[in-house]
């Protein structure tokens, strides 16, 4: 019982919001090329595999990081116990957690067709860059970004078997989400983080960050107002965009107070809400 308490905690499976962040993008991207005048069961039979490999990608991610920052993590107030970084898991058994992970992610991914598999088999190598990242430049969080949206490039070819200018400008925006909001979460460490050598977004942009914030948060909002316009979406698409406006621009740049690491935490973990009102607009441009 220990040790699957000790898995959950090192594979973070108790915080969801983690594996959605990496979800959403992909229910983003299958919904928009989807036709919904097709069977609906295939399509919810590609939201379960697409969110069994965010949970598990995720999982092993988190694995992979702190196998990578078990030396910061014993320094860092936050992140101090962890299981690797407080000794409880060796890094030996962790590694066959990560291999597990990864193989059953495997099964998953070849119930797509060939070109889904290429395509994510490709982007393999950036999944495990932003540890490394974090050590030699001040922008991991951009190495994140590229990794943690990717999904929403694998969900369009998964069903148009082809890549087009959509879904390009759709993952670059959500590049940009990504960088304001693991921005938004790195302040909670930035004290420690600049003690132990560790670089993010957070500590390049900390005498400014809300500039930063309100540029990465409005390229985002950019993107989703030219998708809509490229599908062609109803005119409601366009009106319900001030939900995501105000919760991106006020909720959390204008009302947040990088000093406190718990309103960084709440700012961070609303972003899982954001991929909802995102995915149920989507909806709403497409059907209504």
């Amino acid at each position: 019982m220990n040790q699957i308490k000790l898995f959950i905690e090192l594979t973070r499976l108790g915080r969801p919001v983690g594996f959605m962040l990496l979800f959403w993008p992909c229910l983003w991207g299958l919904t928009i090329v989807y036709d919904f005048n097709s069977d609906l069961l295939n399509y919810f039979f590609y939201c379960a595999l697409f969110l069994s490999g965010s949970v598990l990608m995720r999982s092993a991610g988190c694995i992979v990081n702190d196998i990578a920052d078990k030396n910061f993590d014993r320094k860092v107030e936050r992140t101090k116990n962890r299981p690797i970084a407080s000794g409880k898991v060796s890094v030996k058994l962790a590694s066959v957690y990560a291999l597990f992970l990864c193989g059953v992610a495997f099964l998953v991914l070849i119930n797509f067709n060939n070109f889904t598999i290429l395509m994510a088999l490709i982007s393999m190598p950036l999944a495990f860059t932003y540890p490394l990242m974090k050590r030699i430049t001040y922008w991991p969080q951009l190495f994140l970004g590229i990794t943690f949206n990717y999904g929403l490039i694998l969900a369009w070819i998964s069903i148009s078997n082809e890549i087009s200018v959509v879904p390009i400008i759709f993952y670059l925006g959500a590049i940009f989400w990504t960088l304001g909001y693991d921005t938004i979460y790195g302040f909670q460490d930035i004290k420690d983080d600049e003690i132990i050598g560790v670089k993010s977004t957070s500590i390049k942009f900390k005498n400014d960050p809300k500039k930063f914030l309100y540029i990465s948060y409005s390229l985002f909002i950019l993107s989703l107002f030219l998708i809509g316009k490229l599908m062609q979406f109803k005119i409601f698409y366009f009106l319900f965009m001030i939900i995501p406006i105000l919760h991106l621009l006020v909720f959390q740049v204008k009302k947040l107070n990088i000093g406190l690491s718990n309103d960084c935490l709440t700012k961070f973990k609303s972003n899982n809400l954001l991929g909802l009102i995102i995915f149920i607009n989507i909806i709403v441009g497409k059907l209504i």
